[in-house]
């Protein structure tokens, strides 16, 4: 048993001075990028935080590398075997993984310092450049101190580890006298299938519903800390497994040149800014800017047809009739896809949902000049509520990158009102919010505030004190979820900001209601949009096309905020379009007043079909009709592919927000 516990110290020590040695990387970084780090930011707590969060990314790496020696270095203990050479084999293991782990570490201090973000998956586009690349290399300062740095380390590394090694096999000698019996191999064996389980608990990251994710690291609102404590082989690693996904490669549906075209013509862009991109356009409103606090609601799964404003006859939803008939409410809108990420994605950064792809969930968080970062440039406090936890989706790490300050989530409840795997429901959500709300009007500074409710999504939990008059649970929730709006406005109407906000209601998306006529039953896409402030927006049924991508721009439009708009919205107030376009996982819709296009390319299939209501009605035959949609559709979401593979969709090129 000596034996055993000696093995195990072995590798105990090699595992901990793997991460020590992770951590000299991160500190290599630190120093070279403090420059970043503001002063409200350069306390050893908050820094040493990152370091903290940085040892837990790291020991998801150590763990991977640790499985197999545990593995092999337990089974030779059950067979009381500690052989010298099992272990010198061993360590030869150890010292070429953490190599490479080290390589990428190092190479990651050039990287990061020449693109303020960790290397990646797109490294691999190098390959086909091996001269230029490695001239790059050679001839640049920065990446000979990294390979300098990095031999250094390696070389320190096998030292160290040999010296553990050669002390662990000379106490085999000592302590090795005899053999071991059947009740000590039982021990070592249940000590050994609980160290593998816990080693595999490591590579997972945490209890949570997810696996440790990138977001994991995001803590702060400085972008550099948050960036800080990522392992760089945890998102290499993460990154390559992103990108060979299915719903990740590119689209290749038009040309991009001409895809950009129509888009500049189709977005009335004449006077474009090309040192920011082909579509950034400068919005001026002329009048003195609203100083107005926003709350946005993500109502989740809230489809236009449970409400009986869209022809519902069960009262589900008599709060939100209510509020479309105050409402400035745009009646033919469609959410950007069929997931909330798609939603947040579109409604907050005007940027379309790509199909299958969730553009958050990326190892690499990209940057965006939407609503956020708008309204923070202008002097808001930015505040986003979640019932989940918060790397669901990679939405702390996406978030907070991209103009979040503050992000609450299941982790700032109590456990008790957690109620299932989606966390809280709506109604405290709307409760916890307000009490924030509250707080953060008495600073002087108008907000921000984002709700995104989850209550109408399965599995359905409703309050055993809830009174509904539905027979179905799916149709009970939606009447509770309309409840908890109702009780959030009443609530609110009586705070002393209400007056001086914009409240703007959004289904994230939609879902199965009714009979379903379409390939891609519009029930999905068909989603309420309510801008709701008593005595500041006129009431009015908007009848025009509009879609999530569209909600930045209008609303600014109302704040009277000067802005570059550098996406693929419009002002509904303003502007129109001949057609609004959205996705589901497989399909691509776009849609007029009357007729309805929808294509799947991966088959090729594809339908023009009447609509009424926002209702099919059957199929049509209109090939130029048809054409014209699809080029309208294609070129969008081709356009938007390209800004975003080529990093094009901040404020300006090397864009970094706060």
């Amino acid at each position: 048993m000596k034996s055993y516990l000696q093995s195990l110290r072995y590798l105990i020590s090699i595992h901990i001075l793997g991460l020590f040695f992770f951590s000299l990387f991160r500190l290599v970084l630190l120093v070279q990028g403090f420059g970043y780090i503001d002063e409200t930011s350069r306390k050893f707590g908050i820094i040493a935080e990152a370091f903290l969060r940085g040892v837990w990314m790291d020991n998801v790496v150590a763990c991977y590398i640790l499985l197999l020696p545990l593995t092999i270095c337990s089974l030779s203990a059950v067979f009381n075997c500690y052989n010298r050479n099992i272990y010198r084999g061993v360590n030869i293991f150890f010292c070429i993984f953490y190599g490479v782990a080290f390589t990428i570490s190092a190479a990651d201090i050039p990287y990061f310092d020449y693109f303020f973000k960790h290397i990646n998956a797109s490294i691999f586009n190098w390959f086909g450049y091996v001269g230029t690349t490695t001239g790059m290399m050679f001839g640049e300062a920065s990446y000979l101190l990294a390979m300098a740095f990095l031999i250094l380390m390696i070389a320190l590394f096998c030292f160290l580890s040999k010296r553990i090694l050669k002390l662990t096999v000379r106490d085999f000698s000592i302590s090795h006298r005899r053999n071991t019996g059947i009740k000590t191999k039982s021990v070592i064996f249940v000590c050994s299938a609980l160290l593998i389980g816990a080693c595999m608990f490591g590579i997972r990251g945490r209890t949570g519903y997810n696996p440790i994710r990138v977001s994991a690291a995001y803590y702060c609102n400085n972008t550099f800390l948050n960036q800080l404590g990522i392992s760089p082989s945890f998102n290499l690693l993460r990154s390559s497994l992103e990108a060979s996904k299915s719903e990740n490669k590119g689209l290749e549906l038009i040309d991009e040149n001409a895809a950009l075209s129509l888009v500049r013509k189709e977005l009335g862009i004449t006077d474009s800014i090309p040192e920011i991109s082909p579509i950034a356009r400068k919005v001026v409103a002329g009048k003195s800017p609203e100083r107005r606090n926003v709350i946005l609601v993500f109502m989740e799964s809230m489809s236009a047809k449970l409400l009986s404003r869209y022809g519902n006859t069960e009262n589900l939803t008599p709060t939100l009739d209510s509020l479309a008939r105050q409402s400035l409410s745009f009646d033919r809108f469609y959410s950007a896809g069929t997931h909330t990420n798609h939603a947040i994605h579109s409604v907050l950064y005007s940027y379309p949902a790509l199909m299958k792809r969730n553009s958050m969930k990326g190892a690499v968080i990209p940057f965006y000049a939407g609503l956020p970062t708008i309204l923070q440039d202008n002097g808001y406090e930015t505040l986003f509520f979640m019932t989940h936890e918060s790397q669901y989706d990679n939405m702390n790490g996406f978030l907070r990158t991209n103009g979040f300050k503050q992000i609450y989530a299941q982790e700032n409840y109590p456990r008790e009102k957690v109620v299932n795997s989606f966390g809280v429901q709506d109604d405290f959500l709307y409760e916890y919010a307000l009490d924030i709300f509250n707080q953060e009007s008495k600073t002087g500074k108008p907000f921000f505030g984002v709700l995104l409710s989850i209550s109408n999504h399965p599995p359905y939990v409703i309050p055993k004190d809830f009174k509904s008059h539905s027979q179905t649970d799916e149709m009970r929730i939606v009447e509770f979820a309309d409840h908890a709006i109702g009780e959030f406005m009443k609530k609110a109407s009586s705070e002393p900001w209400f007056k001086n906000t914009i409240f703007v209601f959004v289904g994230d998306h939609g879902k199965k209601v009714g009979e379903l006529k379409s390939d891609m039953p519009l029930s999905y896409n068909h989603v309420p949009c309510l801008f709701y402030s008593p005595g500041f927006i006129t009431p009015q049924a908007n009848d025009e096309l509009g879609g999530q991508i569209d909600i930045a721009p209008t609303l600014l439009g109302m704040l009277n905020i000067d802005y570059t708009n550098n996406s693929f919205g419009i002002d509904l107030m303003r502007e129109k379009r001949p057609y609004i376009f959205f996705t589901s996982d497989d399909a691509i819709g776009c849609i007029n007043k009357n007729f309805f296009y929808i294509n799947q390319p991966d088959n090729g299939q594809e339908w023009l079909l009447q609509v009424e209501n926002s209702e099919e009605v059957g199929p049509s035959v209109q090939p130029a009709l048809q054409d014209s949609m699809k080029n309208y559709a294609f070129s969008m979401l081709q356009a938007a592919q390209y800004l975003m593979k080529h990093e094009l969709t901040g404020k300006y090129k090397g864009y970094i927000p706060e």
